[in-house]
């Protein structure tokens, strides 16, 4: 190989061009080395190369390389040396900086990849004008630019032509603040003898350039070494930023940052001016815009991108956000979409989603975090547009796979699958991925279509906020059913990388720009496979658990929107009766204090179970986040209120077994119970919203309930109090069964176990309802969430938890049953126990 640079310099007062050849030689040792040196000195250029008389002035060895074992070994030789970070190719050969001499290994055998051989001595230096900056000096063929680099150069030329071993100097870099000016000084001689010639010489140089500039005092330095150097954006040290200008045919800037590796790219707009002009157009026919409009414009599109196919970051975005004005527009009209403009939208997309493109994407992303997720939200809409007729159609490219059918009757008895299978780039081994859909799931009225898309790319490119030791480590799928939900959806995954495990099934949120968890659960993990299902719960027994098993979601949303029209009518109809009946049920004080608790439990039921219903009604991802926060926030509270009540109902009927002859007045009673029954709730809810709601982890994504995720569980604010109550009744029940076993001194005496046994039976099956035990259940459903019978069982004790309240607490109570009009002695006696066998 070879490389040919030439300069101008200056001997005599002439000017001379000198012409550097780079070549690249085979020697085998110490001797044939100094042979080809003298060998090359004694050449002469042939007359047909040059007209003008030539000489060679001095031969140099740059780099010596050996190889071992396909193991590329080089160092530098007369006084050259490595530049880092770069030594032969950055990309397989690494810079060994311990030991006596740097030295270079690379992972192939020969030359033929290398791109940086050792280099001559070279220094750096700068100094700052005192003078506005003007963009002229980042433009290479400006007037300006071109007068100050060849004032800059001649002035230090001057003065370093000097020094031995000095060769040449070039203005490097023009920076904003005043002018800042950065230039290198190469020579023949090492780096620490150039450096310490140059240092001697520096007041000179500055009252030089003096001469023509107004210098910023103790501006001017000069460096033996430099963080960052490349040809584009010159030298910096550590944290150094510069911004220059895209180049020709680009607009914007690009911004790198010096960091240890050298510089980095931070910032980027370039956009290729075809694309800023094809936004300019789409803006002028925004109002007016066909159909046929929006095709030529995507057409357009996929021309400019496939002969222009660069994906800097500003091109991304700008491909983004004229496919998003389309896709917003093209909605907002009714427009369709044909399969020419699909296949286009397709074939841009599989260019921006091209693996090459990741750094870009991750550059773009740190100024515009949404725009890999607007990008994903603008397919899913594209593919909404495409009319049902059209399908079925697939698309199977490189990074993107799309495929849309139409639904039929085979889907409604058959279910639905969707299974991809995709390459990573320079691997051989696939990664599939599956979408199955029960048939079950489908009633009647149809959907018009499924749609389903995925890439390995978007895994890469969608942020991943929570926890920065995870990562995306399967396909990307996206499945859309327009005007049409459904319950449960199955996805199994292939492992990207088979290694990690605790994989976390999750759907992307584009509400809050992170992957959530809501809904989705983890069914099965193998070696290298991972099967996900997500459901919309609205049971029951979400209020405990966060998953129901996906065969008897449909009986247990029966039972519960059953149930709780049954109870809701029963509770009704308590309230009716403790009205009718109040002045003669609360002569006494122990039967008023009770039915008081009976009334602001019925009361507190009934609210919390309309409000349940309001929920579970709410479609997350239609209706405003308002009503969802809403409906969560009272379901809470009343459904809190509920359990502070039955615990004070506890408490009452504990109070009368223990203290007999203690008697406490009726306004601290009420005060105490009005301000635990209400105020508790209301404190535990109110905390509950503040503190999760401004970090949007108050509800859950995919149904109005408390949220349950690994970022946030306020659903503990709920599932902590009313298990604690429970726990608590239960040792209520446990000293009424208790003195019943062993009735007191007094008491019949003569009472056989039988009759004892009833007796408690009896008690057991009216207290567990008024004292909430049914929802210690509960705790089946979050343990051992996966067993069927948990959730069938807690969804029915509870669901009609209101009729067994009106069944034992109202209808048997003997004075209801006193006052009512069916009142007779048999009555009474047959029908009309009291709930409470004891005192009260």
């Amino acid at each position: 190989t070879q490389k040919l640079e030439s300069r101008f310099s200056f001997i005599g007062g002439f000017s001379v061009r000198e012409y550097e050849l780079l070549l690249q030689v085979t020697y085998r040792d110490s001797k044939e080395k100094r042979d080809l040196e003298s060998l090359l000195k004694q050449l002469k250029a042939p007359s047909t190369c040059l007209s003008a008389p030539m000489e060679i002035i001095r031969v140099k060895t740059t780099t010596y390389c050996s190889s071992l074992n396909g193991i590329l070994q080089c160092a530098c030789e007369d006084s050259h040396t490595w530049f880092p970070p770069s030594c032969l190719d950055p990309q397989h050969c690494y810079l060994h900086t311990t030991g006596s001499l740097p030295s270079c290994g690379c992972h192939f055998s020969n030359l033929s990849q290398s791109i940086n051989f050792c280099e001559r001595a070279k220094i750096w230096g700068t100094f700052q004008i005192n003078e506005k900056f003007t963009k002229d000096l980042l433009n290479s063929s400006s007037a300006k630019y071109s007068k100050y680099t060849t004032a800059i150069k001649d002035k230090l030329t001057e003065v370093y032509k000097e020094i031995q071993g000095f060769e040449s100097v070039e203005v490097t870099q023009f920076r904003e603040g005043s002018i800042i000016v950065g230039y290198e000084v190469i020579g023949s001689s090492s780096s620490s003898e150039l450096l310490s010639a140059v240092e001697q010489v520096a007041a000179k140089a500055e009252a030089s350039l003096g001469q023509l500039f107004l210098l910023e005092d103790g501006s001017f330095m000069v460096f033996g070494k430099v963080q960052c150097n490349s040809l584009f954006f010159g030298f910096g040290s550590k944290n150094d930023e510069y911004t220059l200008p895209c180049s020709s045919g680009y607009t914007g800037n690009v911004t790198a940052k010096c960091q240890p590796s050298g510089w980095q790219v931070v910032r980027e707009s370039c956009v290729l001016s075809q694309l800023e002009e094809l936004q300019k157009n789409f803006s002028l026919i925004a109002n007016s815009a066909t159909e046929m409009d929006m095709s030529s414009l995507v057409q357009n599109l996929s021309v400019i991108i496939q002969q222009n196919p660069s994906t800097t970051a500003g091109n991304l975005a700008s491909v983004v956000s004229i496919l998003g004005n389309i896709s917003f527009l093209s909605m907002a009209k009714n427009f369709k979409v044909s399969n020419l403009t699909l296949e286009n939208v397709i074939n841009i997309t599989d260019h921006i989603l091209n693996s090459s493109s990741i750094t870009n994407w991750t550059i773009l992303l740190q100024e515009e975090k949404d725009v890999s997720s607007q990008l994903l939200r603008t397919l899913e809409n594209i593919s909404i547009l495409v009319p049902s007729t059209a399908l079925p159609l697939s698309f199977s490219r490189d990074f993107i796979n799309w495929k849309g059918i139409p639904v039929t009757e085979s889907q409604y008895e058959q279910g639905y699958n969707y299974q991809i299978e995709m390459f990573q780039k320079n691997t051989s081994i696939p990664i599939r991925g599956y979408v199955l859909i029960g048939p079950g799931q489908f009633q009647k009225p149809l959907p018009e279509s499924i749609i389903n898309m995925a890439s390995l790319t978007f895994g890469n490119i969608l942020p991943i906020t929570q926890n920065e030791n995870v990562q995306v480590n399967g396909p990307v799928i996206s499945t859309v059913i327009p005007n049409y939900s459904i319950s449960e959806i199955s996805l199994i995954f292939s492992k990207i990388e088979s290694n990690l495990r605790k994989p976390h099934c999750v759907f992307w949120d584009f509400s809050h720009l992170r992957w959530d968890s809501g809904g989705c659960h983890l069914v099965n993990e193998s070696l290298d496979m991972v099967t996900c299902q997500c459901t919309h719960l609205t049971s029951f027994s979400m209020l405990m658990s966060r998953f129901v098993p996906s065969a008897i979601v449909p009986a247990v949303n029966w039972i519960t929107y059953v149930g709780l029209g049954i109870s809701m009518g029963s509770l009704t109809l308590c309230l009716i009766i403790e009205a009718l009946f109040w002045k003669q049920i609360k002569k006494s004080q122990t039967s008023r204090t009770r039915h008081i608790c009976m009334v602001n439990i019925a009361l507190s039921l009934l609210i919390a179970d309309v409000w349940f219903i309001v929920a579970a009604t709410v479609d997350t991802t239609i209706n405003p986040s308002r009503v969802c926060t809403a409906a969560v926030f009272f379901t809470h509270f009343f459904y809190l209120s509920l359990f502070f009540w039955m615990l004070l109902l506890g408490l009452l009927l504990a109070y009368r077994i223990i203290l007999v002859f203690h008697h406490m007045s009726m306004t601290l009673m009420m005060a105490i119970g009005f301000c635990v029954g209400y105020g508790c709730p209301l404190i535990i809810s109110v905390i509950t919203l503040a503190v999760t709601q401004p970090s949007n982890n108050y509800k859950s994504k995919d149904v109005c309930w408390l949220n349950w995720s690994d970022e946030s569980k306020p659903l503990l604010a709920f599932v902590v109090p009313a298990l604690t109550i429970v726990a608590m009744n239960l040792v209520v029940v446990l000293l009424v069964l208790s003195k019943l076993w062993r009735p007191a001194i007094g008491e019949r005496l003569n009472q056989d176990d039988k009759a004892t046994f009833i007796r408690m039976g009896k008690s057991l099956l009216i207290l567990t309802p008024l004292l909430g035990l049914t929802w210690g259940f509960g705790i089946g459903t979050m343990v051992d969430g996966q067993n069927p019978a948990w959730h069938v069982l807690f969804a029915l004790l509870n669901a009609f938890q209101g009729f067994f309240i009106f069944c034992f607490g109202i209808l048997l109570d003997s004075k209801v049953c006193a006052y009512s009009f069916l009142s007779s002695s048999l009555t009474q006696a047959s029908l009309c126990p009291s709930p409470y066998p004891l005192t009260l």
